[in-house]
């Protein structure tokens, strides 16, 4: 058997699943963005009510932490529809 490669123990099996954390690190820059937009468009809502309008700029800024569950909760969705596509 030269020339055979005997598998690694350290390496863990996997059974070609992507975990939500992957999923979600590849999907916060498009769910981040959208949170943006959302966030600056509620501040028109509001604006047409009387309220103050949220700006471009402070919009992206509350996006970046409001973008984190937002993207976890769309691995967590991207996963199910992963899943139920193997069944």
């Amino acid at each position: 058997m030269s020339g055979t490669k005997s598998p690694s123990r350290k390496a863990p099996a996997t059974d070609g699943k992507w975990p939500v954390w992957k999923l979600a690190i590849l999907l916060y820059p498009a769910t981040a963005l959208t949170v943006a937009i959302n966030l600056f468009l509620l501040g028109l809502i509001l604006h047409s009510a009387g309220f103050g309008a949220i700006e471009p700029v402070p919009a992206l800024l509350w996006s970046v932490p409001l973008g984190i569950p937002a993207t976890w909760l769309a691995g967590r969705w991207v996963r199910g529809l992963m899943d139920e596509a193997d069944r």
